[in-house]
């Protein structure tokens, strides 16, 4: 007898090897299909958004877990995978109603590091 299939939607993967910036920029060019002015618009598009949905999370409101599970596909669609991981931690600890505030504080210690990337690539 054979196992049933599911149909799995295709997601890329982080790279294996932690990386030094907090942005993976190869990981950009692949989803952006090497389009240079398409990057620097989904990156400023990024850094806007991030600093509306950190805001709108600060007093951890009911919906702060969705949220934060908004920034952290942004975040994967971009190779900010450090806020992706933030993003995760803060959903999981509002589930788990465990130290909410630690979490949104790595959270905003991350976009602020991929802010100041983005700013230095869209400066240059």
């Amino acid at each position: 007898m054979m196992p049933e299939l599911q149909r799995m939607d295709w997601m890329p993967s982080p790279p294996l090897a932690p990386i030094d910036s907090p942005l993976d920029l190869v990981h950009l060019s692949r989803m952006t299909l090497g389009d240079a002015e398409l990057e620097q618009e989904v990156l400023a598009m990024f850094a806007e958004q991030a600093v509306r949905l950190v805001a709108a999370m600060a007093a951890l409101p009911a919906e702060a877990g969705a949220l934060a599970h908004k920034l952290k596909g942004s975040a994967c669609g971009i190779g900010a995978f450090a806020v992706a991981d933030a993003a995760a931690s803060l959903e999981i600890a509002i589930q788990s109603g465990h130290d909410q505030r630690h979490a949104f504080a790595a959270l905003k210690e991350a976009v602020t590091e991929a802010r100041a990337a983005i700013e230095a690539i869209l400066k240059a």
